[in-house]
């Protein structure tokens, strides 16, 4: 069985930018979002540097989810991505932060979700220990916000002032 177990953090400064070691963009829409209450997964169609793939993820916002995700063909995914996610598309550039044992991969968002920068580290059980870079400020892996399925419904730059 797939298992992620991912952690959020905001951040305090741009003193990750020099530490990049690789970067892509991601365009991502989702074919069920699993807001619904009777929902109990997110399809979502991802699209980063010309590789396309479906992740199904369990709709527990929650540190440690169930994840599953399958590579597709490229045209499939724009033409799921034009045809069957909806008008709203997550847009964002991911940069890879390799920092003590771990990379942390910080997204930098566009469009109605412009102005959030976050930072995620994913660990190989909850109570991995791991060392935060100076540049990680509040932890919101429990602020259901800040999970891309929510910012589908209501984008950062409305309820962020």
């Amino acid at each position: 069985m797939g298992i992620e177990i991912e952690r959020k953090f905001l951040l305090k400064n741009d003193n990750w930018k020099p530490l990049v070691t690789r970067s892509c963009v991601i365009r991502q829409g989702y074919l069920q979002s699993g807001c619904d209450t009777s929902q109990k997964s997110s399809i979502r169609i991802r699209i980063s540097n010309q590789k396309a793939n479906i992740n199904i993820k369990s709709v527990d916002l929650t540190m440690t989810r169930q994840e599953y995700e399958y590579e597709i063909p490229l045209a499939d995914a724009e033409h799921m991505l034009s045809t069957l996610c909806g008008e709203v598309i997550i847009e964002k550039t991911r940069h890879y932060v390799p920092y003590a044992s771990h990379m942390w991969e910080v997204d930098v968002f566009a469009g109605d979700n412009s102005g959030l920068q976050m930072a995620e580290i994913e660990l190989g059980s909850e109570d991995e220990s791991f060392e935060k870079p100076d540049w990680i400020a509040e932890e919101v892996t429990h602020d259901e916000r800040y999970y891309n399925i929510r910012l589908l419904k209501l984008p950062y730059n409305r309820w962020h002032k």
